[in-house]
Formats: structure tokens, sequence, C-alpha cells
């Protein structure tokens, strides 16, 4: 396989991969537990710290902004489309403070992670 065909291959594969994990976050991010008054969203929480490491961790691997650019936007695709109502008219991202959170923060992270530098790798040091 060429160069250019294995690089979008990388794509279609991270692209995918996003677009299964927004859908299973989008389902996710509305599990919470209540002790006494007090609601703890860890769905939200858990589907966002995912959203992070799995964006991280292709960027690590696949080695550029790329592949974790198109796994981003695997992520909002999945989530943008799970948005829209159902042909019951029910949804998965309801209007609250939880369903505002998931449908902006995925894309804010895959900014964050795609824009950060690149760090250079430590020298050496002379014997």
């Amino acid at each position: 396989m060429t160069d250019r065909g294995s690089r979008i291959g990388t794509f279609v594969v991270a692209f995918v991969i996003g677009l299964v994990y927004g859908a299973l976050g989008t389902v996710g991010h509305r599990a919470s537990l209540q002790i006494g008054e007090v609601s703890i969203p860890w769905g939200l929480v858990a589907a966002l710290v995912g959203v992070a490491g799995l964006l991280l961790g292709i960027r690590l691997v696949a080695g550029g902004r790329g592949a974790a650019a198109a796994a981003g936007a695997g992520i909002v695709v999945a989530t943008f489309v799970l948005t829209l109502p159902g042909p019951g008219g029910s949804v998965l991202i309801v209007g609250d403070l939880t369903g505002t959170v998931w449908s902006i923060a995925p894309a804010l992270i895959a900014v964050l992670v795609v824009a950060w530098p690149k760090l250079p790798s430590p020298r050496p040091r002379d014997a």
C-alpha cells in the first residue's frame, strides 16, 4: 500500500472510531449518581475523559494531527446526528446543562488536542 493510501486508511478508521465513540458517549452521557439531593453526572465526566483519551491516544499513535482531527470529526458528527429528534420525537441529548455540555465539549476537546503544538523530543545528553 502506498504512503498516501495508508494515510487515507488511517483517517477513515479514525473517523469511524470517532463515530462509534460519539454514539456511545451520547448514549452514556446521561448516567448520574444520586447522593441525597446532589446528582453527580458521572456519565458525562466519563464520556468527556474518554473523548480526551481517545483523541490524545490517536494523535500519539498515528503520529500527527490528521488522524486526531478525523476522529474528532467523527465524534462531532455522531453527536450532531444524535441530537436530532427521532421518528417518534424522542431525543438523546436533552436541552439541559448536561446535554449542552455534551453538545459543545467534545468539539472543544478535539480542537484543543489537534491544535496543541508538538513538543520537541528531549535530546540525549552527552556522556
